[in-house]
């Protein structure tokens, strides 16, 4: 796989700054060799988003692509798949997109303050991940045992879990926040949305349709309110396999299919459309560049 950048680099999209006036100051070791005074008190820069942009020198004329991350993660998810193929930053940009991958509020280089949200942050075990994104079942995670037919790299499934950052579970306005800011800097682009990133991207197209010019929602967490909220953005919703594992996943793909008897901009990309085994990191999976080609052929 070959491309040529024109440009790239990184910004960071909205936040505020937060006015610390409580604390006591104390001197820490710094270093091995060093002590210093810090002081908690003071003015700290605090959610934004962190973005990394890329513009290939064979530039098509389709808008801006912008990719967010889903739960737990970070932009990395569409960086390198666990068994290192290429993931779909890098065939956007061989397809000649402008690329702008999200580090949303608080999730990887975006970095966090502590003690600026009530509570902890929570870390997924690997677990509830195997379990949750329908990789098996609980009982074969220890010798990971997959479903049938899985298309995840399972055999590179703890290299995945070195990817899981902690997470708040009630800063999702901060998310659709930032993502507004990251879309008012691109202007109107293609929204890709994975999870959690679903949920967020939904809500900024609801507060401003215009910088939307399609979403494409692998396994979003959930579907807009009503269908007529999507207005004119087409919107793509990509569903997997094992969806019959759990309840809350039967739930979900009601929902998404119910959405196309309202709105003849939308599509739902399932079986027996897409081949059988994807697991809910459909981006990950071994025919992911597959599915890649159906959504941006």
């Amino acid at each position: 796989m070959g491309y040529h950048l024109s440009d790239f680099g990184s910004y960071t999209a909205g936040g505020r700054i937060h006015q610390v006036t409580t604390g006591t100051p104390k001197t820490v070791q710094f270093t091995r060799t060093a002590s210093y005074e810090v002081d908690p008190r003071g003015h700290f820069a605090v959610e934004h988003a962190y973005v990394q942009y890329f513009i290939p020198e064979a530039r098509n004329t389709d808008p801006p692509v912008v990719l967010i991350h889903g739960g737990g993660m970070s932009g990395t998810c569409w960086e390198t798949t666990p068994d290192g193929r290429p993931g779909w930053l890098h065939l956007l940009l061989q397809r000649g997109y402008e690329v702008h991958v999200v580090d949303n509020v608080e999730r990887g280089r975006a970095g966090f303050a502590p003690s600026l949200w009530e509570g902890d942050p929570i870390l997924r075990s690997m677990e509830e991940a195997w379990v949750l994104f329908r990789i098996g079942t609980r009982e074969g995670f220890a010798t990971r045992t997959a479903f049938k037919g899985q298309q995840f790299p399972v055999a590179q499934f703890d290299a995945f879990a070195r990817i899981f950052a902690p997470r708040w579970l009630h800063t999702t306005p901060l998310h659709t926040q930032a993502l507004l800011d990251v879309l008012r800097k691109t202007g109107p682009a293609i929204v890709v949305c994975h999870s959690q990133g679903g949920e967020i991207a939904f809500d900024a197209q609801a507060a401003a349709p215009d910088l939307f010019r399609r979403i494409i929602a692998l396994e979003p967490s959930g579907a807009p309110a009503t269908a007529s909220v999507l207005g004119n953005t087409p919107l793509t919703i990509v569903a997997g396999d094992f969806l019959d594992c759990a309840e809350h996943w039967q739930d979900r793909s009601t929902a998404w299919a119910a959405l196309s008897t309202h709105n003849q901009n939308f599509r739902l990309l399932a079986e027996p459309d897409l081949p059988r085994g994807h697991s809910h990191m459909l981006m990950m999976d071994h025919l992911s560049h597959n599915l890649f080609d159906l959504l941006f052929g």
